[in-house]
């Protein structure tokens, strides 16, 4: 029984480092084979550094199957890498509105960056509250 609990313990430790690190996730099990196939193929190249290959495995694997959410949310990590804000911006969105309980897509910093209202200073006030020097 503790073996069992600290294999628990250590899934949950895994899944908030994944968290925290913005690593791309694997499909669930029961997933589109075809869709699991291009999400895998996307990792491998993330993990590389072949940031536009991944965007084109992860954008197969949603073609494959438009519901696998974590295909979603690797497109958006590929294309947060590509320097394409608004389009990882779409793809987070999507991967949470598909899996809105998966704690690594909803509380990973990447989606919160790209989902969290702007900031007050955000907006280009200066020191006296103003906008822009006059």
């Amino acid at each position: 029984m503790d073996l069992v609990r600290l294999a628990l313990a250590c899934l949950v430790i895994l899944q908030y480092a994944c968290v925290a690190m913005n690593l791309p996730l694997s499909a669930p099990p029961g997933s589109n084979a075809t869709a699991a196939q291009y999400n895998s193929d996307g990792i491998a190249h993330y993990e590389m550094g072949h940031w536009s290959i991944a965007k084109d495995h992860f954008s197969s694997a949603i073609e494959a199957d438009p519901n696998l959410a974590e295909a979603h949310f690797n497109l958006g990590l590929a294309l947060n890498k590509l320097n394409l804000q608004a389009e990882a911006t779409t793809h987070f969105k999507k991967a949470a509105e598909l899996a809105p309980d998966n704690s690594a897509i909803v509380q990973s910093g990447a989606y919160r960056s790209h989902t969290a209202p702007p900031s007050p200073s955000s907006y280009g006030a200066d020191s006296y509250g103003g906008m822009g020097g006059y």
